[in-house]
């Protein structure tokens, strides 16, 4: 039960602070803007030579116990990489992995963690298949179902949203099992034989497949614990609002960056624009929108994992910061006017960023109404 006398506490240790510097610098020299647009119409799925330097730094293992080659810390942690991920619209695949390794963490057997952990650390890229055609928010009814047949599991159905899924070296797919929900391992070789679709998605600096698995037949082996897949898939929803919600509020303080920067060099009637308090009342929003959501976020973080306190945290945090990047993203493109409209403003690159964010598991308004039944129950 929910003590609501408890005092809420936001905690951010020596290790959040160091990584969040390491972050904010690695991405701001390693991904300027004009590198960004240049990824969209690039052949791979991503910069595997980042992708690398990435894993050199630890970052892959932030989350993942030290008997498995990772740092043993949480995801908390992870957050404070995310986050300036977000700021500078980095399309790497380090969610999916992450979450992909506390799949294993949660559900995994004993086996698979000692296989694929310490590969994750060492820089595989991890992705995962839990979103259908359908559109349903709710993870713990796939419509994807498995068929035991002796020692096999026959696949049927489809995955959308599967990022990088073309590049991806291990995939989590959730699919009904005797009747019940149930999470399957997909490794590169069975990937080979899955139909891969490129989708066309909003945000244009990440590449979305969807994932055709009808007739795939898999060992029993690689199916993650059963009796662990329910609890696993909610604990996997919200470890995914906490993670977008740090991409999200990564964003809009990059977009309010554009926003100043742009506002201290146009002129109209020979005074910059910023000067004028139409502008700068809307911006100061955008300001305070944007850090009401951190906080939220690092709340979140702090509390993650505790039960139903954790849930409302981190289904505000969701909420909040799809919101801030939403306003934040849309002044920016206001402020710019026409030029604002087109592809060669920035701005609009982070709105398509905020559209993604927001619709992977769950909106605004989705988690508000969550938090409804939670806070008035």
């Amino acid at each position: 039960m929910l003590d609501t006398n408890k005092k809420p506490t936001i905690l951010f240790s020596d290790e959040q602070e160091q990584l969040l510097e390491v972050a904010t610098n690695f991405c701001h020299d390693k991904f300027p803007i004009s590198d960004t647009r240049k990824r969209i119409e690039a052949a791979e799925d991503f910069d595997k030579t980042l992708w690398n330097e990435m894993a050199s730094l630890g970052w892959l293992g932030i989350a993942v116990p030290e008997e498995f080659g990772g740092s043993g810390l949480g995801l908390a942690e992870v957050v404070t990489v995310v986050e300036p991920m977000g700021k500078y619209l980095v399309g790497m695949p380090l969610v999916s992995t992450t979450l992909v390794a506390q799949a294993l963490l949660m559900a995994g057997t004993n086996a698979q963690k000692n296989e694929w952990l310490p590969k994750i650390c060492e820089g595989i890229v991890g992705s995962f298949a839990l979103t259908e055609p359908s559109g349903d928010w709710g993870l713990t009814h796939p419509d994807t179902s498995a068929t035991r047949n002796g020692d096999m599991l026959t696949l049927k159905g489809t995955k959308t949203f599967v990022t990088d899924a073309a590049s991806a070296d291990l995939v989590i797919v959730s699919v009904t099992l005797d009747g019940k929900p149930a999470l399957v391992l997909l490794d590169k070789d069975t990937l080979g034989k899955a139909k891969l679709t490129r989708e066309i998605v909003i945000d244009e600096t990440r590449r979305s497949y969807r994932l055709e698995l009808d007739g795939i037949s898999i060992p029993s082996a690689q199916l993650l614990d059963p009796t662990q897949a329910a609890a696993a898939l909610t604990q996997l929803e919200q470890a995914a609002c906490l993670l977008l919600s740090a991409e999200a509020c990564g964003g809009a303080s990059g977009v309010i960056d554009v926003v100043v920067d742009y506002l201290k060099t146009r002129k109209q009637f020979d005074r910059y624009i910023g000067s004028y308090q139409a502008l700068k009342h809307p911006t100061v929003d955008a300001l305070l929108a944007m850090e009401a959501a951190r906080s939220h976020l690092y709340y979140a973080a702090t509390v993650f994992g505790q039960g139903v306190e954790s849930e409302i945290a981190v289904r505000m945090a969701k909420a909040q910061s799809s919101d801030a990047l939403a306003f934040a993203s849309d002044r920016a493109i206001q402020f710019h006017g026409g030029f604002g409209f087109t592809y060669d403003c920035d701005a609009q690159l982070y709105r398509r960023r905020g559209i993604w964010c927001e619709a992977q598991f769950g909106d605004a308004a989705h988690h508000r109404t969550q938090l409804a039944e939670l806070l008035l129950a």
